[in-house]
């Protein structure tokens, strides 16, 4: 990550700090579409058909609509705030750990839920969710939500791991080789929080209560054991195509990943598999946001409500491995998910995900009590560069 990144999220932290927030009017209408719509999006989020002929939920909006779709992949949640920041995009698919401070930092718009048709048919649980509505107030659409799972190599582990050691702890694997060398870690700063959610379970003497708010000792602890797997990482991951090729191609047996890795990997025959350990997992509920300086606003008012067609939300839930904000599409038959489908990703696990959300400094454990996400970024940075 460059200098400017760190400068951007420590900014962006100190804006949610001091609730700095967006002055953008709320539309009140939708009228024709402009013509484009540029999206900063997860890989495997906006599919036109290119990776996979069988899905696309690009082809029909753009010749419904009018609006020509771009899209802009980002690998980390930091890099969708920088491309927020710098602007010249409509929307973004954004995680919980990217949400608020693009709300704090005045980089998105309220958006008026009265202009989408179908706002009532997203799952109760998502539609007033802390990671986009702020007093009363909101500022995107779900679009997608899932865990953070231990993918594995199913030849090397013959049945599935039950805990995170397998990349945080040097150890002997079942074909009688270390792990060193052969395990990944996320190349994100929020990966500090699923340390921490392995301390919460091994180490309940810490205290730790959520892996997102963490006192100076409980930050220490978990910044040691990062410490300790930079030793076993082969690779620090951030673009999934790169892990999929790391899976199968540079032995790399075990790692931290999503669901859309796994089934890609799965679908080309690769022996993988994957799991959520006993010590549970992180997770991400992604929201689609808009520009606070828009240029497309009527096409990306035309894209909410595309993007929760439940069609689109069961074929979205299928290629990517996760759960549809519409509860619909598991059930409907409009798409190709099934609700055993749906049950299989997790829809059932709402409330054992640990979901990404911005560390700040005034936290549950007290005021200016937690360590802010400028310095999970900063130091993560030492981590991978072995400070």
């Amino acid at each position: 990550m460059t200098n400017r990144s760190v400068k951007i999220a420590a900014t962006s932290a100190l804006a949610l700090i001091t609730g700095l927030g967006p002055a953008a009017a709320q539309m009140t209408e939708v009228g024709a579409g402009e013509g484009a719509l540029s999206i900063v999006a997860w890989a495997g989020y906006i599919e036109r058909g290119e990776t996979d002929p069988a899905f696309d939920w690009v082809t029909k909006f753009e010749e419904a609509s009018g609006c020509k779709v771009s899209v802009k992949t980002a690998n980390t949640s930091d890099e969708m705030v920088a491309l927020m920041n710098e602007g010249g995009f409509d929307l973004v698919t954004a995680s919980g750990d990217a949400s608020l401070r693009l709300i704090a930092g005045g980089r998105v718009q309220e958006i008026n839920k009265d202009l989408i048709p179908s706002w009532s048919t997203i799952d109760p649980r998502l539609q007033d969710a802390p990671w986009h509505t702020v007093d009363g107030k909101h500022y995107g659409v779900p679009y997608m939500w899932g865990p953070n799972v231990l993918m594995y190599n199913t030849e090397v582990f013959k049945e599935p791991p039950t805990s995170w050691n397998v990349v945080f702890e040097e150890m002997t694997l079942s074909d009688g080789q270390s792990n060193k060398g052969r395990v990944q870690a996320y190349d994100g700063p929020i990966h500090v929080a699923d340390a921490a959610q392995y301390l919460m379970f091994h180490k309940p003497e810490l205290g730790i209560t959520s892996p997102y708010e963490l006192n100076e000792d409980q930050y220490k602890a978990a910044l040691d054991l990062l410490r300790g797997q930079r030793e076993l990482v082969s690779r620090y991951w951030h673009d999934a195509f790169i892990q999929i090729d790391d899976f199968k191609n540079e032995g790399v047996v075990a790692s931290g990943s999503w669901p859309f890795q796994v089934n890609l990997l799965k679908a080309g025959g690769a022996p993988v598999a994957s799991t959520i350990p006993q010590e549970g997992a992180t997770g991400w509920a992604d929201t689609t946001m808009l520009h606070v300086d828009s240029e497309h606003p009527n096409c990306a008012y035309m894209w909410f409500e595309h993007q929760l067609a439940s069609n689109l939300q069961s074929d979205l839930s299928v290629w990517f491995g996760a759960n549809p904000s519409v509860p619909a599409a598991c059930t409907d038959g409009r798409g190709m998910q099934t609700a055993e489908g749906c049950t299989a990703n997790g829809l059932d696990d709402f409330d054992k995900i640990r979901f990404w959300t911005t560390p700040v400094a005034d936290c549950s454990q007290g005021e200016d009590t937690c360590v802010p996400y400028y310095r999970w970024v900063s130091d993560y940075i030492g981590v991978i560069g072995g400070r």
